[in-house]
């Protein structure tokens, strides 16, 4: 049975991960961490006050509950990293590291999510390859495209069985996204149930790949269960489900809320957002360990709103970023 160490677990990602894979594994073997102290009462679950870059206190925790899985989270995302560029450097590449040297020492198995961010304005925007030009124009583009080099190092140098996917935009209701540059694909459900109006940073054309959380769930799944000989890509593979604009979601919404209205104001995240690839053709994980997808914008949209209306609407807006309190790396 394994033993699975989860850092970054009350982000966005995390938050999904950690039930999966206790239905999986069982409570007692997924211990969370994250560098806040968990609120009284917030469940049975084993946790770990953790900062990913204090080495000491990763491999120590290592050591105390015989880890021999980690599903590295931890990090500060696009928008966020843009304004602390330097801790979005100490926490990305620092804490990945210490992950890496923790799993050379205690033979680890590691996932690492990467994003579509590790792309710039040169790379090609439609079907964008497995292997192509990476010249992100973000400090989280750059912690990515230098994530997935280490992966790759500590792989081919140390036989680390790393396992990495380029992430795009994920929508989820479990958990408010913390501060992404998809975040506005989130925050709009909560907006047009609560307000029925949105006002979103990105202009209306602005078209993203994106994936809903179940999907983002048992792609991390599948490529952890495959078998290592099937796993050829030790960067990251590319990872893909639908690609929509910001137009076509509230559209797809309006088909269910027809008094929803959206307003559109651009910020800095635009740029970002320009600079990303619009489809990505990931045939080399479907090949190589059977990826499949399962939702497109429909399903989305309709499972959305159904799930939110039952376990209720927030306001839109961001958490802190990972680092304080557990953000997953995975929302852009």
């Amino acid at each position: 049975m394994h033993k699975i160490l989860v850092t970054g677990s009350g982000g966005q990602l995390g938050s999904d991960l950690v039930v999966a894979l206790r239905r999986l594994y069982g409570v007692s073997n997924v211990i969370e961490s994250g560098r806040r102290v968990p609120l009284k009462g917030s469940g049975s679950s084993i946790y770990e006050t953790l900062d990913v870059t204090q080495r000491p206190s990763l491999d120590a925790i290592v050591e105390r509950h015989q880890i021999d899985t980690v599903y590295h989270l931890a990090g500060v995302l696009s928008a966020k990293g843009e304004q602390q560029p330097d801790r979005c450097w100490d926490v990305n590449i620092n804490g990945l590291r210490h992950v890496l040297e923790a799993a050379k020492t205690f033979k680890l198995q590691v996932f690492f999510p990467s994003s579509i961010a590790v792309f710039g304005p040169h790379t090609p925007k439609l079907d964008t390859p497995q292997i192509t030009i990476e010249d992100p124009s973000t400090m989280y583009g750059i912690t990515k495209v230098t994530g997935e080099l280490l992966c790759h190092y500590y792989a081919q140098r140390f036989g680390v069985d790393v396992r990495s996917l380029r992430l795009p935009g994920i929508i989820s209701y479990r958990a408010l996204p913390g501060g992404g540059t998809t975040d506005f694909a989130v925050e709009i459900f909560h907006a047009a149930l609560k307000a029925k109006t949105y006002t979103c940073f990105v202009r209306p054309e602005t078209r993203l790949p994106m994936m809903y959380m179940p999907d983002a769930i048992r792609a991390i799944l599948g490529i952890m269960q495959a078998d290592p000989s099937a796993i050829t890509i030790r960067t990251s593979y590319n990872l893909a489900a639908v690609s929509f604009s910001a137009a076509e979601l509230v559209a797809e919404i309006q088909t269910h809320l027809p008094q929803f209205t959206c307003h559109y104001a651009p910020d800095f995240r635009q740029a970002i957002a320009d600079s990303w690839p619009s489809v990505i053709d990931d045939a080399k994980a479907r090949a190589d360990w059977g990826w499949q997808h399962q939702y497109d914008l429909a399903a989305i949209v309709e499972d959305m709103l159904e799930a939110l209306k039952t376990t209720g609407v927030r306001e839109a807006c961001h958490h802190e970023e990972n680092s304080d309190s557990p953000v997953s790396g995975m929302f852009r």
